[in-house]
């Protein structure tokens, strides 16, 4: 029979050995929970800056308008699985600061209640972070009975400091578009 002996564990290495264990292992779960968390800062990034053509949510109107004048065009989309139409508004030019409200018009084509909801965005996004909507039916679900046709309220204004960003002294119009889907247990 062979002879094997033990060969004594340096334990300097042994603890080098522990701390890179253990700096793998909180790596590890460090990048599982900004993983987790990686949705909600990406939209509080979003919010915060615009970007992406994400929108403000203000809970008053603005001081006052401004003499410049501002085009809003609406536009919506519905996705395949939700047999709704979507009519937005007619485009609506006022002067910046003004608060405006507008309707879209949604239909239900199917025999049975569907649940849908809408997501959004801004174009050209970098005036996203000065359109402010005060009421809005996006992130929500609605549910249309069978045929039934309902409007869907939106109360908005932009921001008069976007006079003050100098970049944006040749936007002369800003589209807000909508694009609704079927929710999540499964339209119905």
């Amino acid at each position: 029979m062979a002879d094997i002996s033990h060969t004594p564990i340096d334990p300097v290495l042994a603890r080098r050995n522990k701390r890179v264990a253990l700096g793998g292992l909180f790596m590890a779960a460090g990048m599982v929970g900004l993983a987790y968390a990686s949705v909600p800062l990406y939209q509080l990034f979003c919010q915060v800056t615009g970007f992406g053509g994400t929108t403000q949510v203000a809970g008053d109107a603005p001081k006052g308008a401004i003499a410049r004048q501002m085009t809003v065009r609406l536009d919506s989309n519905v996705s395949n699985d939700l047999n709704w139409t979507v009519r937005p508004a007619a485009s609506i030019t006022d002067n910046i600061g003004a608060v405006d409200t507008v309707n879209f018009i949604a239909t239900n084509h199917s025999d049975k209640p569907v649940t849908g909801t809408a997501i959004f965005n801004v174009s050209p996004e970098r005036a996203g972070v000065y359109f402010n909507k005060i009421e809005c039916f996006c992130f929500t679900e609605q549910t249309l009975q069978a045929g039934e046709t309902v409007e869907m309220p939106i109360v908005f204004f932009v921001d008069p400091e976007l006079a003050d960003n100098r970049e944006l002294d040749t936007i002369k119009e800003i589209t807000l578009s909508y694009t609704f889907y079927a929710s999540e247990n499964g339209g119905s």
